[in-house]
């Protein structure tokens, strides 16, 4: 496998009247997995196809190995792609299907390509498969036989744009548990585009989160979550989604207090206060996560609300809560208070984050971590 370094990567269309991707710099270790994720139209699969030599860079650099592959055609570069539309040739059988990029960029023998062909599809559960053609698979099988058909390459890198989008929810579950396999048998070094923020979460060794072409923030996918660079990423990593409230931060001896002036009033720690770069009375977003909220005890410092609506979700209750508009606690499901009820919740201190509201961007020293380290070889 190999490295991948992209410097400074910008994609223009209609002569620079819609910019695409826009100076975007991104490192993948050997053997490392990266999922990269955003919202439609964020420039996810446009990286990944200059990256895989589909598209022409407007500017920037591409690198697999230390070697700068920007100018090589998609046929140069030792590179597999898997894509969303599995993009098999329906004539052909699974085994020529799987044997046709040996047949056409090696000089492998006929029973060398046998051999690896053979090995793809048994680690791909599909090798009952081989004299069948397309329209005779599942979605799941064709899924299948299009993994086969990157992993007999052996490249140097893969590349994934949403190969599982497609699939039921059951059989999404199932493929990417298939992937991570792979990944740990072979060490396949990838790239691996999506907009399920659930597969980047829990399929990447890291995770990178792209708005309008722009990139937003790099890290482990706990260290995105629980650090979020911008309000942007706090709010699109996570479901439910984090919740925000536009607050004043007023000091009070070496504490902080945020507060709406209203309804709305929470004291936080000296220690909080620390950590945190802000000025008394300067206006500022609060951001905490569903799960980061409880209901207070009895004699606890609390913010009192009204519950809207119960919503059962099996281990947890959902409660949407009267502080401005949907503000959601995810909550143990022996916690039913009746809606209507009044009542007093507090939060996980250590997991509220402060945001400038103008810009968007943490207010929190420290806020971003630094990459994870290299998977070991």
């Amino acid at each position: 496998m190999a490295s991948l370094q992209v410097t400074g990567l910008r994609k223009e269309f209609d002569r620079g009247e819609i910019v695409a991707v826009d100076d975007v710099d991104l490192e993948v270790q050997d053997g490392e997995f990266v999922t990269v994720v955003g919202p439609s139209g964020c420039g996810k699969t446009t990286t990944l196809r200059m990256i895989a030599g589909l598209e022409k860079p407007t500017d920037g650099s591409i690198y697999l190995d230390g070697k700068d592959i920007t100018s090589q055609s998609a046929r140069e570069r030792d590179i597999a792609m898997v894509f969303q539309n599995y993009a098999l040739y329906p004539h052909k059988t699974v085994y020529q299907n799987m044997a046709f990029g040996l047949r056409m960029s090696t000089d492998l023998t006929k029973s060398e390509r046998e051999e690896k062909v053979q090995w793809a599809a048994e680690m791909m559960d599909i090798e009952e498969l081989l004299e069948d053609k397309p329209d005779e698979l599942s979605g799941g099988q064709k899924q299948r036989v299009a993994l086969g058909r990157a992993i007999v390459r052996e490249p140097k890198l893969f590349l994934f744009d949403e190969p599982l989008s497609n699939l039921d929810a059951k059989l999404r579950t199932t493929m990417r548990a298939e992937i991570q396999r792979l990944q740990d048998e072979l060490g396949i070094t990838s790239v691996y585009v999506t907009h399920d923020q659930e597969e980047a979460m829990t399929m990447g060794d890291k995770i990178v989160i792209l708005r309008d072409g722009e990139l937003q923030q790099i890290g482990a996918p706990t260290s995105v979550y629980d650090k979020p660079a911008n309000a942007f990423v706090g709010g699109f990593v996570g479901s439910p989604s984090m919740n925000f409230l536009d607050v004043y931060a007023r000091t009070s001896g070496d504490s902080l207090v945020l507060t709406d002036d209203e309804s709305f009033r929470y004291a936080l720690s000296p220690e909080y206060a620390a950590d945190v770069n802000v000025q008394d009375g300067q206006r500022v977003q609060m951001g905490v996560r569903p799960e980061d909220i409880y209901t207070a005890d009895p004699g606890e410092d609390g913010v009192e609300t009204t519950v809207d609506v119960l919503e059962p979700v099996g281990s947890d209750n959902y409660l949407y809560l009267s502080i401005r508009d949907e503000f959601i606690a995810r909550v143990n499901a022996d916690v039913k208070p009746t809606v209507g009820e009044r009542i007093e919740i507090t939060f996980d201190e250590s997991k509220i984050r402060l945001f400038d509201p103008e810009t968007g961007e943490s207010l929190l020293h420290h806020a971003v971590e630094e990459e994870p380290p290299a998977p070991e070889a």
